[in-house]
Order: structure tokens, then sequence, then C-alpha cells
């Protein structure tokens, strides 16, 4: 057929292009044809866009730690005030032997402890990291007088040391209660405002994942150390926080855009999948079996505690891939540069 295209098997009219599009039109219907090829998303010398994060393992022991702390502290303040003296003395001295924990954990992975005491210089409301360390510094002082108060020999309450001891055991253990949501949710402010991804796209989230998992390793470790008659709120406490935890964390696997693939692929899904399988059989046996069986409540605290750190880890690998794949910072850089445009009125031609 001269001065014209040719029939393609298919019936497709062909234009001089071999993939059939008409001249002058690009791939996505517009007018102008893109004279280079379509970017992909690959960096310098196939090299991240982000700094993957350099924390060791010690971080999300630490997050999980911190979390414990604040979790038993606010069940040992519920027991003291309640008349649950085992109880209490559970969520005291665990509680204060996971703020050590996590102290140490920091401290260590700051590579040097000055480094820990040169950021107490400064109070900066808008940095998270200060306001968790300042919040930190300020819980610490109540959990170790309501601990030691646990931990002091029947001799020594008789003296009068010990007797102002006892005296401020109460409030401060509820100093400590009332600081505790701050301990547990402080942690995921800081992991939101970095410019890693997946922490920073899940930041409406994740202190509700972090909150609940927190009450919920509390509570699993009160089931775990007081006895069955004791240990009611601790059951009820388990199931409030891993129903908490478990929904947020639904919610982020189910936000729109390319970043919850972090969390719903590979090594991170597989951690988070087994810590909700655990949480959720944890709050179960709270619900059940518990109620009745000392092995059963401990067995179900042991899995609110195992949940728990699964979740941070599998919260912190997530962000970890996420820095490790440039579509992870281009795309959502694109969409959210698309959406700004649609608003102002000044998104590109359509198709014609």
């Amino acid at each position: 057929m001269s001065g014209g295209g040719a029939m393609s098997g298919d019936g497709a009219l062909r234009h001089g292009r071999p993939d059939g599009h008409r001249p002058g039109r690009d791939d996505d219907g517009s007018r102008e044809r893109s004279m280079v090829p379509k970017a992909e998303f690959r960096s310098y010398y196939g090299r991240p866009v982000l700094k993957p994060p350099v924390w060791e393992w010690k971080i999300p022991a630490y997050l999980f730690t911190g979390g414990l702390s604040a979790g038993a502290a606010l069940l040992a303040a519920g027991a003291d005030l309640t008349e649950r003296p085992e109880l209490r003395r559970a969520g005291r001295v665990g509680g204060f032997a996971a703020l050590l924990a996590s102290m140490y954990l920091l401290v260590a992975d700051l590579g040097r402890p000055e480094r820990f005491h040169h950021m107490l210089r400064v109070a900066k409301p808008s940095s998270p990291m200060s306001v968790g360390t300042w919040v930190l510094v300020a819980y610490g002082p109540g959990s170790a007088l309501a601990a030691t108060a646990e931990l002091l020999p029947a001799g020594a309450r008789a003296t009068l040391p010990g007797r102002l001891l006892g005296l401020t055991a109460r409030p401060a253990g509820l100093s400590a209660a009332l600081l505790a949501p701050g301990l547990a949710s402080y942690t995921a402010a800081l992991l939101s405002q970095t410019a890693v991804p997946a922490w920073h796209e899940a930041h409406k989230e994740l202190p509700f994942v972090f909150t609940g998992s927190a009450a919920a390793s509390g509570a699993g470790l009160g089931m775990l150390l007081a006895p069955v008659a004791e240990a009611g709120p601790a059951r009820r406490l388990g199931v409030v926080g891993a129903a908490a935890e478990i929904v947020a964390s639904r919610l982020v696997d189910r936000r729109p855009g390319l970043v919850t693939q972090a969390y719903t692929s590979g090594r991170p899904h597989r951690l988070r999948k087994a810590s909700e399988y655990l949480t959720l059989g944890g709050a179960l046996t709270a619900l059940t079996l518990a109620r009745r069986s000392r092995t059963a409540a401990a067995a179900g605290g042991l899995a609110l505690l195992a949940g728990s750190v699964l979740q941070r880890f599998g919260t912190f690998e997530a962000g970890v891939v996420s820095t490790k794949d440039p579509a992870y910072v281009v795309r959502p850089q694109r969409e959210r540069l698309r959406a700004r445009e649609e608003d102002a009125g000044g998104a590109g031609p359509g198709p014609s």
C-alpha cells in the first residue's frame, strides 16, 4: 500500500512505528513525544538515594525494652491502687529492670556514654529526640524509687529511711505511670521524623502500634510473674493492648502507595506476621485459659512479650528495606508533586 501504513496480523494500522503508536504522541497519551527514555528508579552508580540506618539490633531492642518498662509501670500503678501486691511488685521491679536494659542499649549504640549527657544540655520541644531524652530522665527516678521499695529487705523497712522510702513508693510509681504513655510513644515519633520512607509515611499509625505493643508487653510480664488471682488487670490490659497493636499494624499494611510494600513483603512481613500471630494468641489466652491456669497465663504472657519484640524488629527492618530501593523515595515524591500541581490547577495536558 503506497503512501500509507501496513496492516499487521492483528489489524492494527501502523504509521511508521513498529509499536503501533501514532507519531507525535508519547506513551502517556500526551501530544508531545518525549525525546529521552522514561526515567527508571535508579541512582548514581546503583547506590541508594538514602543512606540506610547504621543502627544495629540494639535499637529495636531498645524500642522494645522502653515500651515494656512503660507498660509495666502503668500496670504496677493500677495494681498498687487496687491492692494487688504481687502484681505491683512484678510491674515495678520488671519495669525498672527493663528501663536499665533500655538505657544500656541506648548508651551502647551511641558509642560513648557522654553523648547521652550532652543531649541534656538543651531542651528542644520540636525535636522528638530531645523530648524523649527528657521524658526518659523524668521517668527514671520514679521507676527506680518504686522498685527499690519493693526490693528493700524486711528488716530495713522498719528503719527511718525504710519508712520514708515506703511512703514515697506510691507517689513515685504514680509519677512513672503518668509519664509511661510518653515513654511508650516517643520512639515512634522519633522514627517518623527521619527521612526513612517506611517510618515517615506511617507517622500516623506508628504511635498507636508502639503504645499498644508496650501495653501488651507490660501485661505479658504481669501474666508471667503474678499469680492468677491478682493478674486480672494484666489480662485485661493485654487484650486492649493487643487489639490496639494489631488494628494499627493492619492500618499500616493498608496505607495507599508504594511504601506499604516495605511492610508487607520479605523479612519485615514475616517478622510482623509472626508478631501478629503471637500477640493474637496471647490475647486469646488471656481471655480464656489464663483465667484459671497458671501455666496458660505464663504461656500467654510469653506470647505477648515475644509478639512485642517481633513487632519492633519488623518495623525496624521495614525502614531499612525502604532506604535501599530508590523507588520508595522517588515515586512518593513524584506523587506528592503531581498532587500539588493538581490542587494548584497546574496539571499537565491529558490525553486528547
